[in-house]
């Protein structure tokens, strides 16, 4: 690996290619994926997500053949009634983001995630590089 880079599947058919031209065109009102900085720090990575507005059991890691994706599913709903129990005013907000990432030669037993203020923060172990032992033959 060189380095922590994002994991992004582009299946390419008919309906993508008119999905994709609609999005470029009118502009995506609700984007599926979320800002994301990797920053490396000799020993490890640290990818820290912003999920404003969501709360820790919202968001979901899975790990599965090197690919690390980080979802978070939002579900709101607010409503106002008057005296007799008439809906004045109701609204309904549903938000889902995912994103995946290439995890090879990282230390899948050694990541750890935390969210605070927004922030999902995760330390990415980096694999140690295996150092082939050193024998002497003896001659015989």
């Amino acid at each position: 690996m060189f380095g922590m880079i994002p994991f992004e599947r582009h299946e390419n058919n008919l309906f993508d290619m008119f999905d994709n031209f609609e999005r470029s065109f009118f502009g995506s009102s609700s984007p599926s994926t979320f800002r994301t900085d990797i920053r490396d720090e000799g020993d490890r990575f640290v990818l820290e997500a912003e999920l404003p507005g969501f709360r820790k059991e919202d968001i979901k890691l899975d790990l599965k053949d090197n690919i690390l994706t980080v979802s978070a599913q939002h579900n709101e709903t607010s409503e106002e009634k008057d005296k007799k129990g008439n809906y004045i005013r109701r609204e309904r907000r549903y938000g889902s983001f995912s994103r995946s990432f290439d995890v090879s030669n990282i230390q899948e037993s050694g990541i750890t995630a935390s969210y605070k203020d927004g922030v999902l923060e995760l330390q990415l172990p980096k694999q140690q590089p295996t150092v082939p032992a050193a024998r002497q033959i003896e001659i015989q």
